[in-house]
């Protein structure tokens, strides 16, 4: 049986008239799925209103006691029921989730990281706060509930097992999803944002890249072609190739339909 993990930005979820259209689209696509979101801008745009400051280091969010309490509201609450309301309207009976629900996602306090910094490129440790790396997730659990009709809609958001919450990358959530769910479908992860894939000329959106193996990959990167936020994307789309989900594709948030932008393979 065919499922679709699409992931969908903060920037298209925070939208009306962009988020009505991808899920539109969604709900259009056949067979299983399942729809992965972000919300970094609501969560700042929120977090600024209640007096918190955001801290950005290396374009990830450092997430303190009280921006894990903003991130907590803001992408399990806000921004998924939002969605999930959305898709129930289109027809489509879905399920919002965080990691510590039926406990499917299941990660760790991220140590002391290396980052190079943005302003002055150099390295430096870095504590990221309250931000989990994935240890486990329960395809197994997940497969039941797509079994049953549920089309489960994932925050990034995950568990310790120790009663914490820890905000996780989405794209991370995505590919972990992907993979645990590999052995019981024949899984496509596409990864949708605001290009229409990965380009050879970021200012030319007719620059796609229509193929990216593991072997043009190096070559792409070694000459500069793929860089900056794009090398980890790629990175997390090889390793779920890799780990038996049959293609991953990064395409436009207005072309999730599979037929569109750069297929890893």
């Amino acid at each position: 049986m065919k499922l679709t993990v699409v992931k969908v930005g903060g920037k298209i979820v925070e939208d009306e008239g962009t988020l009505q259209q991808l899920l539109k689209d969604f709900s259009a696509i056949e067979g299983a799925k399942v729809l992965v979101h972000g919300g970094g801008r609501s969560a700042t745009k929120v977090a600024a209103q209640l007096g918190i400051e955001s801290t950005m280091i290396g374009g990830r969010r450092v997430t303190d006691a009280e921006m894990l309490k903003v991130v907590t509201m803001v992408y399990g609450g806000l921004v998924n029921k939002n969605i999930v309301a959305k898709l129930q309207a289109c027809g489509i009976n879905a399920l919002g989730l965080t990691g510590a629900d039926m406990n499917v996602m299941l990660s760790h306090k991220r140590p002391l990281k290396k980052v190079t910094m943005d302003d002055s490129g150099t390295e430096q440790m870095v504590d990221f706060g309250f931000v989990g790396d994935v240890d486990a997730c329960d395809g197994k659990m997940l497969a039941t509930l797509i079994g049953e009709g549920v089309v489960p809609v994932m925050a990034p958001l995950t568990h310790d097992k120790q009663g914490n919450l820890l905000n996780t990358n989405a794209d991370t959530i995505a590919g972990e999803t992907a993979k645990a769910l590999a052995p019981y479908f024949d899984v496509t992860l596409i990864y949708s944002f605001e290009h229409a894939g990965v380009l050879t000329d970021p200012e030319d959106e007719a620059s796609v890249i229509p193929h990216i193996s593991a072997e043009s990959f190096m070559q792409l990167k070694a000459d500069g072609t793929v860089s900056g936020g794009m090398i980890p994307k790629i990175e997390n789309a090889l390793e779920a190739v890799k780990a038996g989900v049959k293609r991953v594709i990064i395409t436009k948030a207005d072309a999730i339909d599979g037929n569109h932008g750069t297929v890893i393979y």
